[in-house]
């Protein structure tokens, strides 16, 4: 990362300086600070599918939060996420991770520019889910949930977890595994995971759940 210290340097004259200085205003430090452990979603840009241009973009509470709280109180996403409740109850959820070292970075997924999923994408190798499987450093987990009903059940989950999981690839030279534990109760969610071309591994008993714990491996990604 570059330093932060401009007031010592004085190459390039007053144009660098200035867009140097735009470089490190306050409203950049949050994407700056996720650079460090999961190389800036905010910055991966847009992956074509076969529903429209899809991205990710990082979630911010003062824009997103309603429309977040009305997610999580959907029937069908609280059932498993199990954040329903007043929008205090999402912001909680939202700061444990904005306000954390940045291993985790909760995101909004776009698609033709409309938000319509939310995602958090984390690095697995240092989340507790790392106590319970053989984690390999730079294992990328992926948290989903499809906001709008109208978009389940069509195989949308399907093309959305191919296209973050080639995010992931493209921009995480380092990781080799992207890695997923959706609710073993949860078939819709497990199928389309294993129809974006993860493997089932196995079960794994976490604090608020019983696991399915899925891998692709970016070494068959060419295969699937």
């Amino acid at each position: 990362m570059p330093p932060t210290d401009t007031t010592t340097s004085t190459a390039g004259g007053p144009a660098s300086q200035e867009a140097t200085a735009h470089r490190f205003t306050v409203g950049l430090l949050p994407l700056l600070a996720e650079a460090d452990l999961l190389d800036s979603p905010a910055g991966w840009g847009a992956v074509p599918t076969p529903a429209g241009p899809f991205r990710l973009e990082p979630v911010r509470p003062g824009r997103d939060l309603e429309r977040l709280t009305g997610w999580m109180n959907d029937p069908d996403v609280a059932a498993y996420w199990e954040l329903g409740g007043s929008p205090a109850v999402t912001e909680a959820h939202l700061r444990a991770q904005l306000d954390g070292d940045g291993h985790s970075i909760p995101c909004l997924g776009l698609l033709d520019g409309i938000p319509m999923s939310y995602w958090e994408i984390y690095r697995a190798d240092l989340d507790p889910v790392s106590r319970h499987y053989p984690a390999r450093s730079h294992d990328t987990g992926i948290h989903l949930l499809i906001g709008d009903g109208t978009n389940r059940g069509r195989g949308l989950g399907t093309t959305l977890l191919r296209a973050v999981t080639e995010l992931v690839f493209d921009n995480r030279p380092r990781c080799t595994r992207v890695i997923a534990e959706p609710d073993i109760r949860n078939t819709p969610s497990v199928s389309a995971f294993m129809n974006a071309g993860f493997r089932y591994s196995t079960e794994i008993e976490l604090t608020e759940k019983r696991a399915a714990l899925m891998i692709r491996e970016r070494a068959l990604r060419n295969l699937l």
